[in-house]
This record gives C-alpha cells, structure tokens and sequence, in this order.
C-alpha cells in the first residue's frame, strides 16, 4: 500500500498539534520568538527526523519537506500571537496533543511499513515518531520528560496505536480488506488513541509503580549482625556481672549485720 495522501493530511495535523504544543511550552518559559520557533519545530518534526535518520531516508522530513516546516513554523507564530487564547482552551490543548499522540503513531508506522520494514520495527519506530518530539521539546527547556512525569496513559496508547496500524497494514497487504475500509480503521485507531489518553486524564487512570512490599527487618551488613558466640559472650558477662552484684550485696549485708552486733 502506498504511503497515499491521507497518510500526508493526517502527519500535516499532527504537526500542526505539536507545533503549538512545543510553542506554548516555550512561552511558558518565557523564551524570546525565535526560541518558541525553534521549540515548535523540534516538537513537530523531531519524531519524524529520529524516525528518517532510522530508516535510511535522508534528508529527513524535517529539514526536507517544506510544506511540513512551514506547517510546523505557522504553529510556532500562532502560538506567539494566541498563546492567551489558546492557554486558556485547556481541553483543547489535551485533545490537541492526544491528536499529534495518534497521529503520529499511526502515520509513523505506516511510513516504516512502506519502506519494506518488519512490523516490529515499524512499531519501534511509530512510538519514535510519536513521543520524540516531545522529548526533545523537554529536553531544550530542561524539565523532566512527560514521558517519565506523566503517570497517566501516554506512551501506552501509542504502543497499542502502532501494533494496531501493523495489524491492519498486514491485512490489507493480504488484499483481505480495501483501501477505503484500511483508511477507516486508521481513523479508527486514531480515536481509539485519542480516547485512551483523555479518558486517562479525565478519571485519573494511572500506571501502577512497583509492587509495594514492606522492607525485611535483617541486618544490613556484619557490623550489625552479632554471632551467636558474642551473643553468648555478652551472656556470660552479663551473668558474671549479676553475680557479682549478687555477691557484693551479700558482703554488704554481712558487714552491715556485724556492724550492728559490734554496736
């Protein structure tokens, strides 16, 4: 299947998600014009770059594809013009960047599929599309990833979205479906991306961490752990000691007694 111009209009989007994304992310942090520019386009084409670099494509999209950079650098400047506006659309700015999530999941996979790739690393590379850029995006305003921070449904979604695009790739290469039903599961999988991480912010759906066990009460090294011979040791002593209280007080009572009778 050819990477046909659907594929095109769904990677234009999600660069146009990120691209405000990455820029209001630099406003916030309040960089000049040409930093929020430079944030919107590592945030918009950093995946796709990872991702040609990977593959061989070279030059990458990124540098390239000049309808794609424009994209990305339009992004950049409404940010700049609107970033009051658009901050305030919280909601928006989650569905826009569950959008880029799927998106480019799905736009990835399909591009690595196209270049003879294994589904495996089709999906490697769909999840680099995905999240890169955000990465990066981190990265250059120097605050922890949201792929580590961000305890809700993140990367997983975009893990299923790229094993679904291969799933349905694979099957349409058998010529088990058409065109037209494959574009309308890519859609599919889209929304089912998008759903999962709205859904996980909206109800607070977290990853479980580790598995919480309580910490074994053993001594930690030999300092703190006496052998049964100084145990024993320490034993002795202390019965030595109480039996030599036991005689002291016995001498001091039979002095005390032939005190009395001396008087």
């Amino acid at each position: 299947m050819d990477y046909s111009m659907t594929m095109t209009v769904i990677e234009d989007l999600a660069v146009v998600s990120c691209g405000v994304s990455g820029g209001l992310a630099a406003i916030r942090k309040k960089y000049d014009a040409f930093s929020v520019l430079i944030v919107a386009w590592i945030t918009a084409l950093g995946g796709g770059i990872v991702r040609d670099v990977m593959l061989g494509a070279l030059p990458p999209v990124g540098v390239s594809d000049k309808g794609m950079i424009l994209s990305a650098l339009v992004s950049g400047i409404a940010a700049l013009i609107f970033h009051p506006e658009i901050a305030n659309m919280r909601r928006s700015m989650l569905i826009s960047d569950a959008l880029a999530l799927g998106l480019f999941a799905v736009s990835g996979t399909l591009k690595t599929l196209n270049y003879g790739m294994s589904s495996v690393t089709a999906i490697f590379l769909g999840m680099a599309t995905a999240l890169a850029g955000g990465l990066f995006r981190d990265i250059l305003l120097n605050v922890e990833p949201a792929i580590l921070q961000d305890k809700h449904l993140y990367a997983l979604p975009s893990l299923v979205g790229c094993i679904l695009t291969a799933v349905v790739h694979k099957v349409a290469t058998w010529g088990m479906i058409g065109n037209v039903v494959s574009a309308a599961c890519y859609g599919g999988i889209i929304v089912l991306v998008v759903g999962l991480r709205i859904l996980s912010v909206k109800f607070n759906i977290l990853l479980p961490g580790a598995v919480h066990r309580t910490e074994p009460h053993l001594p930690h090294s030999r300092t703190h752990a006496p052998t049964n011979a100084h145990v024993m040791g320490w034993r002795r002593r202390d019965g030595e000691a109480d039996s030599g209280r036991r005689r002291r007080s016995r001498g001091s009572g039979r002095d005390s007694g032939q005190d009395d009778r001396s008087k």
